[in-house]
C-alpha cells in the first residue's frame, strides 16, 4: 500500500497537470499555485530540500503573476462591425465549435438587421457580441462569445455595464437571449440576467434601466 505522503505527491502531481489543461491563464495560475504549495510540502516531508525548494519557488513566481494580474488595468473597446468581414468568419469558423459549447448559434449573422460588435481587451480581439432589434426597445443576443484566455467576467461588466449607454442610444430598455447551456446559464445569472417567459420558453432578460 502506498503511504500517506505517496498519495500527497501524487495528487500534488495531478493538480499540476490539471493546471496546465486550463485556457484561463488566471485559473492556471491559481490551480497550479495550489499543486506547486503541496508538492512543496511534499517535498520538506520526504526530506527532498530540491523538490522543495523549487517547488516553494513556484508558489512565489505564481503570487508575483497574480498580483500583477490583479493590479494590472485592462483597457476595453467596444468596436462595431458595420460589415462583413473576411476576420468575423474568420474568427466564426475558429470559434464556431466552442461556441456552440455555450449557446445555439443562429444560421446567420450575416442578415441586415444582426448588429455585431468585437470586444477588444488590450487591443486584442477578446469577444463577441451578436444580437438584432426585435422591438423598439428590445434587443435579441445572438451571440455573447470571450474567447478561452479571457473568461474573467470582466468583459461582460464593461458590456453590460460600462457600455450600457451604447443600446441605450439605440432607444434598447432591455436585452433578452436563450439560455444556452448550463455554464453559459450561470454566466447570465452572473452578470445579472433574470429568467423570464417568451414565447412559452424559458428567456433571460437584462434591463438597462
Amino acid at each position: 500500500m502506498p503511504h500517506l505522503l505517496d498519495w500527497i505527491g501524487y495528487l500534488a502531481s495531478l493538480i499540476i497537470l490539471i493546471s496546465l489543461m486550463m485556457r484561463s491563464l488566471k485559473r492556471l495560475r491559481w490551480i497550479n499555485l495550489a499543486g506547486a504549495l503541496l508538492f512543496a510540502v511534499y517535498g520538506f516531508m520526504i526530506g527532498a530540500l530540491p523538490v522543495g525548494l523549487m517547488n516553494a519557488a513556484i508558489v512565489l513566481i505564481n503570487i508575483g503573476y497574480l498580483a500583477q494580474m490583479t493590479q494590472k488595468k485592462d483597457y476595453f473597446t467596444l468596436l462595431e462591425a458595420t460589415q462583413d468581414t473576411e476576420y468575423i468568419r474568420h474568427f466564426m469558423a475558429f470559434h464556431g465549435q466552442n461556441i456552440k459549447s455555450y449557446m445555439t448559434l443562429p444560421e446567420t449573422i450575416e442578415a441586415s438587421d444582426v448588429i455585431k460588435f468585437f470586444i477588444l481587451r488590450n487591443t486584442v480581439p477578446a469577444g463577441l457580441f451578436v444580437g438584432r432589434l426585435i422591438d423598439q426597445a428590445t434587443f435579441e443576443v445572438l451571440i455573447d462569445y470571450a474567447t478561452p484566455a479571457y473568461r474573467d467576467f470582466k468583459m461582460g461588466h464593461f458590456l453590460f455595464k460600462e457600455q450600457k449607454q451604447v443600446f441605450l442610444d439605440k432607444g434598447v430598455q432591455r436585452l433578452v437571449t436563450r439560455p444556452g447551456h448550463d455554464k453559459h446559464q450561470q454566466y447570465l445569472a452572473k452578470m445579472g440576467f433574470k429568467p423570464i417567459r417568451h414565447e412559452d420558453e424559458t428567456w433571460y432578460e437584462y434591463l438597462l434601466r
